[in-house]
């Protein structure tokens, strides 16, 4: 996550958008970064899913997309839903209202994001699947990272736990994401290609949620009461991690069962430090911010920009055009990857004392 001392002028939030009128984060003629032609219409909307899923929704990705918008000298309007499906729609149609030309969405559920996208093509607005594929939607691309790479990663590197690496026989939990996420569904699509073919590997329970952190303690502290045995936790993300490894530190487990995680939260790093978390994978928000900006200026100006990939909706077979990027396996050895690339302060990372000497210790500097 990237940050600048230029004043950001995107207006964040549907009050914000409603109250105060249209205001660009720049405007002008000429060329933007890219060398494409800047656009007459400036303005996109961009909805985010909730603040509780994880970190990113709060300040990683909404730092980011501000940059770029300042960057590309586009108006670019953040709204979050909170969780409510209802409220990203209201959102949507506000947006609409307000004439932008790209519509930038992470749904909540297939329903909702498909029931926006289709009130965006009435109004010629086009549409991007920002991070989660809308299935059955209209969306004109799809910009994400490979999550069936990173799900198969995730297994991977859990096999290679030190908890685990060299066992015979390993049982083992999985606490999934959201079923409504598409997202979630290919990261297990991932892992479990991996893990279900790993000799002597027996999966004990698995458990789709909803991205809680509350809903992920209370399903593993009745998994790990039926398999109390259990030697690795594929969890779907750090988030949800965090809540397993609070329930194995109440039992005395904590570092003894391999975990996983998923986005290279700061507690992530922590835990993968503290050798509670096994791993981390990193997808810098960057990596999504950077490319949906461009792409959405370029649509702005008029152009039909040629994705490089394609990936098929499950739900209608479509091939949406895609942009894929490639995700980073975070372990103790590069625990500090993330905080150099300014994706994390250390700061954030290390905000005590105590772990301080911890991140030092892990090359992570905190001034």
């Amino acid at each position: 996550m990237r940050t600048t001392s230029r004043t950001a002028l995107a207006l964040t939030g549907i009050t914000g958008l409603l109250l105060a009128g249209l205001t660009a984060c720049g405007s002008g003629s000429g060329n933007d970064s890219t060398g494409s032609a800047t656009p007459t219409n400036t303005k996109v909307g961009i909805l985010l899913p909730d603040t509780a899923s994880s970190p990113r929704w709060v300040s990683a990705d909404p730092n980011e997309l501000r940059q770029q918008c300042s960057e590309h000298k586009l108006t670019c309007y953040i709204d979050n839903a909170n969780g409510s499906a209802t409220t990203q729609q209201s959102q949507a149609q506000a947006l609409i209202n307000a004439g932008v030309g790209v519509l930038m969405v992470v749904n909540l559920d297939p329903g909702s994001g498909k029931a926006i996208e289709a009130l965006a093509q009435q109004h010629n607005v086009v549409t991007i699947d920002y991070d989660r594929l809308t299935t059955g939607g209209t969306a004109s691309y799809y910009v994400s990272y490979d999550n069936v790479k990173v799900g198969s990663d995730q297994g991977t590197a859990l096999t290679q736990c030190p908890e685990v690496k060299g066992k015979s026989a390993v049982g083992y939990v999985e606490i999934d994401g959201a079923a409504t996420d598409n997202n979630a569904t290919q990261f297990a699509q991932g892992y479990n290609s991996v893990l279900s073919k790993q000799p002597g590997w027996t999966k004990l329970a698995d458990q789709s949620g909803n991205w809680d952190a509350a809903t992920a303690q209370t399903v593993f502290t009745t998994m790990l009461g039926r398999h109390p045995g259990l030697n690795a936790v594929m969890v779907a993300n750090d988030t949800m991690a965090q809540s397993v490894i609070n329930v194995l530190k109440a039992q005395g487990l904590a570092g003894k069962v391999a975990v996983s995680g998923q986005d290279a939260t700061a507690g992530g790093l922590d835990n993968v430090m503290a050798g509670t978390q096994c791993f981390t994978v990193y997808k810098p928000v960057a990596g999504e911010a950077v490319v949906a900006v461009d792409l959405a200026a370029k649509i702005l100006a008029g152009q039909k920009p040629t994705a490089p990939a394609t990936v098929k909706d499950p739900s209608t077979g479509r091939e949406v055009p895609a942009y894929l990027a490639d995700p980073t396996v975070i372990t103790k050895a590069n625990v500090a990857l993330p905080v150099k690339d300014g994706y994390l302060t250390a700061a954030a990372v290390c905000p005590t004392s105590a772990l301080a000497k911890v991140c030092a210790l892990n090359g992570i500097k905190v001034p």
